[in-house]
């Protein structure tokens, strides 16, 4: 019998393409059938493949598969958000482009988002306490520079860092059932809510 071949290290460029097509067919069809019903048959079905061994060639598992949607979504939105903060001249700018941008980029990823937070809700992510700080840590970083530079008032970091980051994830929660939700209130809101949270004293 014919030894098989072992496969060469790296990928193809078709084997990359091929990936990140399943990728993006099961992020979709998570954020429309939610993740308990994204099955390996729905998520080749959306992505036009002929069968689930496709996906399996892929991906060990749907955990696998998963994993590598929610590393892509994150990975989007560390992106978008590096783009905004980066050349804010004060921690006042920085905080109101956090605000801004998280709440812009889940108006216009809004598939992304549902499927995230329906992976996040179904238990499909293993989110404990370093990916809470991981999640918190640019936002801490903000706070103690204006704290620093006296644009800030003394406050406890983390309590408002984690306060902030809940409130910016909150659209995701409405959008679920408001798709008219008017996003530009609601940052402006948030916007003024948290800069006089933050604001030192006169």
């Amino acid at each position: 019998m014919q030894a098989k071949q072992p496969r060469p290290h790296g990928r193809t460029f078709t084997e990359t393409g091929r990936r990140a097509q399943i990728v993006a067919a099961a992020i979709e069809t998570i954020a429309e059938l939610g993740f308990t019903r994204a099955s390996f048959a729905q998520i080749a079905k959306r992505a036009g493949l002929s069968s689930t061994g496709l996906i399996s060639y892929h991906f060990a598992s749907k955990n696998e598969l998963v994993h590598q949607a929610v590393i892509q979504i994150y990975g989007e939105i560390t992106a978008f958000m590096t783009e905004r903060l980066e050349g804010q001249p004060t921690a006042s700018a920085a905080l109101r482009a956090y605000i801004e941008g998280n709440i812009e980029f889940s108006g216009a990823h809004q598939t992304q988002m549902k499927a995230l937070l329906d992976i996040f809700i179904n238990g499909g992510i293993d989110y404990g306490e370093p990916k809470e700080r991981a999640a918190v840590s640019p936002l801490e970083q903000i706070l103690r520079w204006g704290q620093e530079t006296g644009e800030f008032r003394d406050f406890d970091v983390r309590v408002m860092a984690t306060s902030l980051q809940r409130s910016v994830e909150g659209p995701n929660f409405l959008l679920a059932g408001d798709a008219a939700l008017d996003l530009r209130a609601y940052a402006r809101e948030l916007v003024t809510l948290f800069e006089r949270a933050t604001r030192a004293d006169p």
